[in-house]
C-alpha cells in the first residue's frame, strides 16, 4: 500500500475508515488466533497457546476500543 494514498485511489479519504478498518483487523486477528491456540493445545503447548490467548485479548482490546472511538466519532 502506498504512502501518498489519500483516498484518490480507494474514494476514502474519511479518517473513520482507517478506525473502522483497524477494527475488522482486530476481530479478524482474534479468530485466526483461535486457530493457533487451538493447534498449540493439540500439540501441547501450553506456553505457545498462553501466548496467543494473549495476543487474541490484545487484539479484542484494540477492537473494543477501535469501537468506542467510533461511536463517540460517529455520534458528533
Amino acid at each position: 500500500m502506498s504512502d501518498t494514498e489519500k483516498g484518490d485511489l480507494t474514494g476514502t479519504p474519511d479518517k473513520d475508515y482507517n478506525v473502522i478498518w483497524f477494527v475488522e483487523a482486530c476481530l479478524s486477528n482474534v479468530l485466526r488466533l483461535e486457530t493457533y491456540i487451538g493447534d498449540a493445545e493439540r500439540d501441547g503447548d501450553t506456553e505457545l497457546a498462553e501466548f496467543f490467548r494473549r495476543a487474541q485479548a490484545e487484539s479484542r482490546k484494540g477492537a473494543q476500543q477501535g469501537k468506542a472511538l467510533l461511536r463517540e466519532r460517529l455520534g458528533r
